[in-house]
């Protein structure tokens, strides 16, 4: 059975509208990721700048409008974290930098990230736990770069415990 010249005319136009609204709709909702992500990045970056600049109340407002709309974000959580503990509240910055390291396991090989826990932890009376952390940042031996006094600081927190 032969397909008539005006039937595989209208299988063919059928395929170009087809393909048409594919690419009108992928572009439409391309758009509004675009602008979504774009949103979500602003206030990343506005929470990261009041943060450096030790505002950390308006820090605090625009990392929680992210982590509303992003709670699996393990940056989110991460700069959560610090600008809650800038702000005195350790026990929401150890759930959030807790938060941060279940959703990247690797942080724990990273210097900065464990002692920032530990300081965390221990200002939020969790001693047993910021042991722990710290006594892991002592055994690897870490000394970064940026924090030349790391291993000082150390040894300070962990005696702090010891005498306690």
């Amino acid at each position: 059975m032969q397909n008539k010249e005006s039937t595989r005319k209208y299988i063919l136009l059928g395929l170009v509208i087809l393909i048409v609204v594919g690419i009108v709709s992928a572009k439409v909702l391309a758009s509004k990721q675009d602008e979504v992500f774009k949103y979500e990045d602003m206030l990343y970056q506005q929470a990261v700048q009041l943060f450096q600049e030790g505002n950390n109340e308006d820090a605090s407002y625009f990392i929680n409008e992210l982590l509303l709309k992003k709670p699996d974000s393990e940056v989110a959580n991460y700069l959560g974290g610090l600008i809650a503990a800038g702000k005195g509240e350790y026990n929401q910055a150890v759930i959030l930098l807790q938060k941060s390291l279940d959703l990247n396991p690797h942080k724990v090989e990273d210097p900065m990230f464990m002692i920032q826990f530990a300081e965390v932890l221990f200002f939020a009376e969790k001693y047993l736990d910021s042991k722990i952390v710290l006594e892991q940042c002592r055994d690897w031996g870490w000394t970064p770069e940026t924090y030349p006094n790391y291993q000082e600081r150390v040894m300070e927190l962990l005696n702090q415990i010891d005498n306690m």
